[in-house]
């Protein structure tokens, strides 16, 4: 039996590691088919986004020799196409995952060591007749990180018109946590100056860049796209209440019975379902948490995994700003259905009622399920399973300690609202 690669978000140590790996390259051809040039797709925290934007790379990527690593899985049995891509273009992978400072220089410096990495990844460049000595210069000024923020916002542009130069072909652009360091910005206090670098960032990235064939996004939320996107077209989003890419992510039915079967385990598939399953995504029923069962499956031992594995920072402060919402948490902390507004037309971060957009952070993040939609913008929804409410519980308690912790009464009356709380 193969063995569990925790920790591992490398597609290529997975495979080349003999890892066991549930075969999502399906998503390759999903990618394919979709018309948009920009792809933004959110789902919830290790749920499998770095691993499938990872293994596109290392399909499209031209500097790659690829065809062992797929030779045994799906994406090989499609039809010449799509086999027509395996290593063709040249491809920019951008992590934005360490982007995530206290203060917005400190932002500008760590991103300009990341830019600075990246194209440190193409030093052949420098040696090209094809690229022009002006541009080298550029280069070498990024390499140096003696660059401006006007060259920093251009970085990805330049970079990706070099690439096509050198080529003579358009170039894949993959960026992963696209929203962490807005995100961050907001907990820190300097959204302000943050958003408005991110919007001329990926403004001169993508707006007529006709140097990209396709750009894929991903993050867990919908970060300010009106705002950072405005200029930019033929894009989309894809969250969790879209099926497009649904069975991309995370462990479908059909992939867990195969688990069950591979693993012999004893355990009940309804089991399984009360503590890592219950997950809806667009239409698709049923999806499973990724990391937990894989942590299962090592540790042979059914209890909560999520805990403390990523940070929800920017629901905790907006459950502590927010006083109307203590009575639904309360009621979805003991089991209950509530319903509650999401507007989806809103991106989380420019609209005013918080209370309104804690669900859908909610909802992004993985703890929430839609059960049944009864309006327009109106849900009825519920904690997914016991692995996240246990996370959120905790999340939940640590927001009001903090909001409430300098006025005794107050924390006297939650704790005592919350004393039935599972």
């Amino acid at each position: 039996m193969k063995g569990i690669g925790i920790g591992r978000s490398d597609f290529k140590s997975i495979i080349t590691m003999d890892c066991y790996y549930i075969d999502k390259t399906m998503f390759i051809k999903h990618i394919i088919d979709n018309k948009n040039k920009i792809i933004v797709i959110t789902r919830p925290r290790i749920f499998g986004k770095t691993l499938n934007l990872g293994m596109l790379k290392y399909y499209f990527d031209i500097k790659e020799n690829s065809k062992e690593l797929f030779k045994d899985l799906k994406i090989i049995q499609q039809d010449e196409y799509y086999i027509s891509k395996l290593n063709y273009y040249p491809v920019i992978y951008l992590t934005l995952k360490d982007i995530q400072m206290s203060k917005y220089d400190d932002m500008i410096l760590n991103l300009k060591w990341t830019i600075q990495d990246l194209y440190g990844k193409h030093m052949y460049l420098l040696e090209s007749n094809k690229i022009y000595e002006d541009e080298k210069e550029k280069i070498k000024e990024i390499l140096s990180q003696n660059e401006d923020e006007i060259t920093l916002k251009n970085s990805i542009r330049g970079l990706s018109k070099y690439l096509n130069r050198y080529y003579g072909k358009q170039v894949i652009l993959l960026i992963d946590e696209y929203d962490a360091p807005l995100q961050k910005s907001y907990v820190e206090k300097y959204y302000d100056e943050a958003i408005d670098f991110f919007k001329e960032f990926y403004n001169i990235t993508f707006n007529n860049n006709l140097y990209i064939e396709k750009a894929v996004l991903m993050g867990v939320n919908r970060i300010a796209e009106k705002s950072i996107f405005s200029k930019i077209d033929n894009f989309n989003i894809y969250a969790m209440l879209n099926t497009e890419f649904a069975e991309d992510f995370g462990i479908t039915e059909k992939e867990l019975e195969k688990i069950i079967s591979d693993f012999n385990i004893e355990e009940s598939k309804e089991k399984l379902e009360k503590y890592y399953g219950k997950y809806k995504i667009g239409n698709v029923e049923e999806i499973y948490n990724l990391y937990s069962i894989l942590n299962y499956l090592q540790n042979k031992e059914l209890k909560t995994y999520w805990i403390n594995v990523s940070e929800h920072k920017l629901i905790e402060i907006i459950l502590k700003e927010c006083s109307l919402i203590k009575e639904k948490i309360i009621s979805l902390l003991n089991d209950e259905v509530i319903e509650v507004k999401i507007d989806l037309e809103t991106p989380i971060l420019e609209n005013e009622t918080k209370e309104e957009k804690v669900w859908e952070l909610m909802l992004n993040a993985g703890f929430l399920k839609i059960v049944e939609k009864v309006g327009l913008t109106r849900y009825r929804v519920e904690l997914v399973n016991i692995d996240a409410k246990e996370e959120f519980k905790g999340l939940w308690e640590r927001s009001q300690y903090k909001k409430d912790m300098n006025n005794p009464s107050e924390l006297r009356e939650s704790n005592d609202k919350g004393a039935n709380v599972k």
